[in-house]
């Protein structure tokens, strides 16, 4: 059988025995009534475990309305007017409401792109800020550790309403909920303390009960106070195909149950050989952002398989500190070790790598120098047959296969 993986802007074809292919991974088909801004209004005026919102806010109350950063696919553009809508219902005053952009570790926005994130309306109706995270309030500690350090804006308001999108996040389970909080507005050393649990094996995506990222996230949300949220699931083309909105747990619960009938895939068992992509041009331009596809297919390879990487990574590595990251270790095993007690953004993805490496073989199918490749501990591969024809050699001609051909989004999840 012939399966076509994206490449940059071309393609690899690779021809599969059919007596190998376990299956072809691919987002479910999920009917959907309202989408977009009337998906929102829907969830607002039926909110999960909590009332309201327009019952919850009082007028005179300051508001802090915590979203995600440029980095995120976060629409809050089309958020915006449903829930000042429903805020002004409550009597509530536009200078009494900040939307607060949750920066975490990156940089600072400028004005055009504050005003792109926020939309027209909400940019001239409230005050549109960055979280400024060196000016902070102490609000508590986790039984983990981990300091509430919430800057001042969110930590003084008298309400907190935290918006996101809900997608599978590789170390936290899944993107959305009180996330907004830790690590949106928080400190460095917040950050830190969180993210390094990340090395724990309950801490996957997908995984939300156990998961000590999350929950960790969680009773920093419950030690800061979270009134409201409004959470977003996206199509692959971004756009809104369902809202959440409530408490801060049970909504957000309920939007990943419907991630999970779009894009988690249950299999039988693991695979002896996974193909993968992300789909090509731009999400392969560099190993930073193929990285994902790569560690979801971590969990649909066996101990001991192979995974082929399909991407052309033309712009190299793309990010600075992972670069660093995967050429000056000694070893897989030294990143993740130093993960641990040093954690670093970039770096938590060189570490991501190395657990996988700690599984199985990474072929990658790229246009990176193939010395550099086996610099950073990857096996490089001219193209995508060439790699299925080698791994057939080294695991058997009886070998099962699984194709992922949009990797980023699809989750394999063991039955059982």
């Amino acid at each position: 059988m012939k399966l076509c993986f994206g490449f940059g802007t071309s393609t690899q074809e690779v021809e599969v025995p059919e007596k190998n292919l376990m299956g072809e991974l691919h987002a479910n088909e999920v009917k959907v009534g309202l989408t977009g801004e009337a998906e929102v209004r829907r969830a607002l005026a039926e909110p999960i475990g909590s009332p309201r919102l327009r019952e919850i806010v009082k007028p005179g109350e300051k508001i802090a309305i915590v979203t995600s950063d440029i980095t995120r696919p976060m629409p809050t553009y089309k958020v915006m007017p449903a829930l000042l809508d429903e805020l002004y219902a409550a009597g509530c005053a536009p200078e009494d409401i900040t939307l607060v952009f949750a920066l975490g570790s990156h940089r600072k926005h400028t004005d055009e792109e504050r005003r792109k994130l926020a939309g027209e309306r909400a940019f001239a109706e409230i005050a549109c800020v960055d979280g400024d995270t060196a000016d902070c309030v102490h609000m508590g500690t986790t039984k983990k550790g981990t300091p509430v350090d919430i800057v001042r804006v969110v930590a003084e308001a008298d309400r907190r309403i935290c918006l996101g999108n809900i997608e599978y996040h590789y170390f936290a389970g899944y993107s959305g909920g009180a996330k907004a909080i830790m690590p949106g507005v928080s400190t460095r050393d917040a950050i830190q303390s969180n993210h390094s649990m990340m090395v724990r094996p309950e801490a996957r995506a997908g995984d939300l009960e156990d998961n000590p990222v999350r929950m960790d996230i969680e009773e920093a949300g419950a030690i800061c106070g979270i009134d409201f949220i409004v959470n977003v699931v996206l199509s692959e083309h971004k756009e809104i195909l369902r809202a959440v909105a409530g408490d801060a747990v049970k909504a957000h619960r309920a939007g990943c149950a419907f991630l999970d009938t779009l894009y988690r895939k249950e299999l039988p068992h693991p695979a002896d050989i996974v193909l993968v992509s992300q789909g090509g041009a731009p999400k392969d331009m560099n190993l930073y952002q193929t990285q994902k596809a790569l560690d979801n297919a971590r969990h649909a390879v066996r101990q001991g398989g192979i995974i082929i990487l399909i991407g052309s990574c033309k712009e190299g590595m793309g990010e600075r500190v992972f670069e660093e990251w995967m050429t000056q270790s000694e070893s897989p095993q030294a990143m993740i070790e130093r993960i641990g007690r040093d954690f670093q953004l970039g770096g938590h993805k060189a570490a991501a790598i190395a657990m996988t490496l700690e599984k199985a073989q990474v072929w990658l199918v790229s246009e990176m120098e193939p010395d550099f490749v086996r610099s950073i501990f990857l096996k490089p591969m001219p193209d995508a047959q060439t790699a299925l024809d080698r791994a057939f050699e080294e695991l058997g001609a009886d070998a099962s296969v699984l194709s992922m051909p949009y990797g980023g989004s699809t989750l394999p999840w063991i039955a059982g």
